[in-house]
């Protein structure tokens, strides 16, 4: 294990599920807090840890949406992109592509101009600083409402420059993509790229309805794709990606036992898994304990780490020319 640990941590790596705002540290929310004068439930850092052990997605949901409070300012967001841009250089990743939940601060009076601005610009600063190319893509809360939604686009759309693409997140049971289906087809006609989360908690349709009504351009989770043999040999033939996130499924318990976790059947499969944190402040690991997780439980090869590499590569949104001189940085490395 030591020596492919040692080539998993060196790997050149891209990242294409990855909450913003689940990247926010204890520490820097208690800094935060106090920089805006907010009161936290919490006492010490010590005390948010043992509120992060969750054992569902809505218990997950219901903290993730209580750290948001602490980010108020151009200046917070900002720092808190930094800080996730500067733990992932350290891990070698190379390019990521940034989800923020924009609902979760305009309806807290947060000007979706602070937001975006505050992301955009530390992704840019990135960029320079460690040479991590970025997009962003703007995810609707599914538990909010399908006019809640269109608002939120319509507030995008001076933005288009700075945000790639809209995706689908939060409480899935009972909320299926369906529900936004004008919404969708509205952002595919402004040029937006297009991702859902969906069989993650629900079932297979959800993501036959992610496939046939979003239209998406990736998948976002998929894991229970594999309990129906007809859409799993439908997503090989298509090899549309799915953004898999190993130490999160495991944290919401829609995975119970690692060495079961369906990245190993879906590689088989011929499926293009892909490799991501999710939420890492709050699921105990950034995209390399992601690898590392899965690698230790499904015994995982050389050969299947480089094929997870090179499909997060094919699946980014980058241009012809980025994924070249991505696959060269990993090539590089790998010769």
């Amino acid at each position: 294990m030591t020596n492919l640990a040692q080539f998993v941590e060196a790997l050149p790596k891209v990242e294409l599920h990855l909450h913003i705002e689940g990247s926010l540290e204890p520490e820097l929310m208690f800094e935060l807090a106090k920089r805006n004068n907010v009161d936290l439930p919490f006492k010490s850092v010590e005390e948010v840890r043992a509120a992060y052990q969750f054992t569902e997605l809505q218990d997950f949901l219901d903290i993730y949406y209580q750290g948001m409070g602490v980010l108020q300012t151009e200046q917070d967001f900002y720092d808190l992109t930094d800080a996730y841009l500067k733990k992932v250089h350290s891990q070698n990743v190379i390019h990521t592509e940034v989800f923020f939940d924009p609902q979760g601060h305009t309806d807290r009076g947060i000007p979706f101009e602070t937001v975006i601005n505050g992301i955009t610009r530390a992704l840019n600063d990135g960029n320079e600083k460690y040479g991590i190319s970025s997009h962003v893509i703007m995810c609707f809360l599914r538990h909010l409402s399908e006019e809640a939604a269109f608002e939120t686009l319509e507030q995008a759309l001076p933005y288009k420059d700075q945000i790639l693409g809209v995706g689908l997140d939060s409480s899935e049971m009972g909320h299926p993509p369906s529900k936004f289906a004008r919404v969708f087809a509205r952002a595919k006609e402004e040029g937006f790229k297009l991702v859902a989360h969906a069989g993650e908690e629900g079932p297979p349709e959800y993501v036959i309805e992610a496939l046939d009504i979003l239209k998406i351009d990736r998948l976002d989770h998929g894991n229970r794709s594999l309990e129906d043999a007809a859409l799993t040999q439908r997503l090989k033939e298509i090899q549309i990606a799915l953004t898999v996130c190993p130490l999160s499924n495991y944290k919401l318990a829609g995975v119970t036992d690692m060495t079961k976790h369906p990245l190993r059947q879906m590689l088989q499969s011929g499926l293009k898994a892909t490799i991501n944190s999710d939420d890492p402040a709050y699921f105990g690991g950034y995209i390399t304990e992601n690898y590392l997780a899965v690698v230790e439980a499904l015994d995982l090869s050389k050969d299947d780490i480089i094929t997870l590499a090179r499909n997060g590569i094919a699946a980014t949104f980058c241009d012809t020319d980025q994924k070249v001189a991505l696959s060269k940085k990993l090539d590089q490395y790998l010769q």
